[in-house]
């Protein structure tokens, strides 16, 4: 078997398998007779290592978690939580890739692993180009009505779909505030600013448990998490990717609420489709205290990734939000 994978230093957060595991991983989901010819690692994923690999009968995509010792807390076992989520994303199924086998034995590779379907489609940070700018007001209006169904999905309570579950949606807030800041720490990074917006939710727990309905977020999607139809005569999601972070909460503290406000451009259709945001001054200073764990959670991804510079941009945006939410 040809394995091509991503050059990284020896101490990156992300490893790559060799082609004896890849072969035995094949083996274990396919059968004996299994034999994959390629394995491209793809360097989309900041967080799972991701190959395609190819089989007798087409491609498939193997995702393979970090290592149990490399994990932070508040990114613990998020495969688990993507495979839990699956049945509560129905709605969104045709766009989603099928899962074919998990294993979370580690008898093979000391590490979760997962196999799915090979969606067709290119990825929109590279297609989404080919179209004049008008073209994204296509994209984005699709995406907002993608994001609407998945929010309108109602949950059995407020947290990650593996758990714990928490009766209250301001409990979920402080605790991920909480273990995102005992894992900067642990880290070798400043977090007293997120341990100040952890107390502020504790202060502001009612304004917070005004959201009385666990509904879906999907955690992560954005563009990058987007395919993208290569045959189609204007952008035409084909697939949509990575639901590993999705938790029961309010779908405003979702990262696609956050993205989908950061520039006025194109992405303001999206609103055409999702609808309109609660403006009003609590749903605002929800959306602050939402913010601290949007930056928070950056800061801990930029640690992972190794990018000094944009990590120490974090605390003056952190900074200003602190400030508002008074």
């Amino acid at each position: 078997m040809r394995l091509q994978t991503v050059e990284r230093a020896s101490d990156a957060f992300q490893q790559s398998l060799t082609t004896t595991e890849i072969e035995a991983i094949c083996r274990r989901a396919f059968g004996v007779h299994a034999r994959p010819t390629e394995a491209v690692e793809l360097g989309y994923g900041g967080y799972n290592s991701v190959y395609r690999v190819e089989l007798e009968n087409g491609p498939v995509i193997l995702r393979v978690a970090p290592g149990e010792a490399d994990q932070f807390g508040s990114e613990r076992h998020l495969m688990r939580n993507e495979y839990a989520g699956v049945p509560w994303l129905a709605v969104i199924a045709p766009l989603m890739p099928r899962i074919l086998a998990v294993d979370w034995s580690h008898d093979l590779v000391d590490r979760d692993w997962m196999i799915q379907t090979c969606l067709p489609g290119l990825p929109a940070p590279e297609h989404l180009g080919h179209y004049p700018r008008s073209g994204r007001t296509t994209f984005f209006r699709q995406l907002g009505a993608i994001t609407r169904s998945v929010h309108d999905i109602q949950g059995p309570y407020f947290g990650r779909p593996t758990g714990p579950p928490y009766p209250t949606w301001s409990a979920v807030v402080i605790a991920s505030l909480e273990q995102i800041a005992d894992d900067l720490e642990q880290a070798g990074l400043d977090a007293s600013d997120v341990r100040t917006a952890a107390t502020l939710a504790t202060r502001d727990r009612a304004i917070l448990d005004e959201i009385r309905e666990p509904r879906m977020l999907s955690g992560d999607l954005w563009t990058v998490n987007c395919l993208l139809d290569a045959e189609a005569p204007e952008p035409l999601i084909s697939g949509v990717l990575d639901f590993d972070r999705t938790e029961f909460g309010d779908p405003a503290a979702d990262w696609t609420i956050r993205m989908a406000q950061a520039k006025p451009d194109e992405r303001k259709a999206f609103w055409d489709s999702y609808g309109p945001l609660n403006r009003s001054p609590a749903a605002t200073h929800r959306a602050h205290l939402y913010e601290t764990r949007h930056l928070a959670t950056i800061r801990l991804e930029r640690h992972r990734l190794t990018k000094p510079a944009p990590i120490h941009e974090t605390y003056a945006s952190m900074a200003k939000v602190l400030t508002a939410l008074g």
